[in-house]
C-alpha cells in the first residue's frame, strides 16, 4: 500500500515538532538548575554565521506550517519572529501543531502534482508536490530542528538520539 502525501506530511511534521517541545522542556530545566538565563541558551548558535537556537526553531515551524499549507493550498498562517524564551518558543511550536491540526487529509493527498511556487533568492522557483516535499520541504526542515538540537547539545543539554526520534 502506498504512503500518502499526508501521511508522508502533516503528522510526519507534527511528531517531530512535538519532540522538539521536549527538548526545549529539557533545556529550560537545564536552565533552571544551572541558573543560566536561558536567553542566554536561545541566542546561542553554532557557528558565528549562523542563526541562534531561537530563529532555528522559528524557522523549524515556518517549514513544517508552509509545507502543510502549499501541500494543501491554503494560506499560511503568519507567525511574528519576536520569540526569545523557552516558554515562547514552545507556544510558537503549540501554534504550528494547532494549525497542522486543522489540515485534513483530503487536502493534502493528491498533491503529488500540484504546483509550489517558492521565491529562493529573488526568483520564482516551481516544484511540483512530491518533489518539493521530498527534495526541499523535508530536508530544510530538517536542517533546522537538528541545528537547534546541535546548540543544545553541544552546550550541555543533557539529550539524545531519542529525544530527537521520540520514543514508540
Amino acid at each position: 500500500m502506498p504512503i500518502s502525501m499526508y501521511q508522508a506530511s502533516a503528522p510526519r511534521f507534527a511528531n517531530i515538532l512535538k519532540n522538539l517541545s521536549a527538548i526545549l522542556d529539557k533545556a529550560k530545566a537545564h536552565a533552571e538548575a544551572k541558573k543560566i538565563d536561558e536567553q542566554v541558551l536561545t541566542s546561542l548558535r553554532l557557528y558565528p554565521d549562523m542563526f541562534a537556537l531561537a530563529r532555528q526553531v522559528q524557522i523549524t515551524c515556518d517549514s513544517a506550517k508552509g509545507a502543510v499549507a502549499r501541500l494543501a493550498g491554503v494560506e499560511i498562517p503568519k507567525h511574528e519572529d519576536t520569540e526569545k524564551t523557552f516558554d515562547e518558543l514552545k507556544e510558537r511550536i503549540a501554534r504550528t501543531l494547532a494549525f497542522i491540526a486543522t489540515v485534513k487529509a483530503a487536502q493534502i493527498d493528491g498533491s503529488e502534482e500540484r504546483d509550489v511556487v517558492l521565491k529562493l533568492q529573488g526568483k520564482d522557483v516551481t516544484f511540483k508536490g512530491m518533489q518539493y516535499l521530498l527534495g526541499f520541504a523535508w530536508p530544510n526542515f530538517y536542517f533546522h530542528v537538528a541545528t537547534a538540537y546541535n546548540i543544545l547539545r553541544h552546550n550541555g543539554i543533557e539529550i539524545g538520539k531519542r529525544d530527537f526520534i521520540g520514543t514508540p
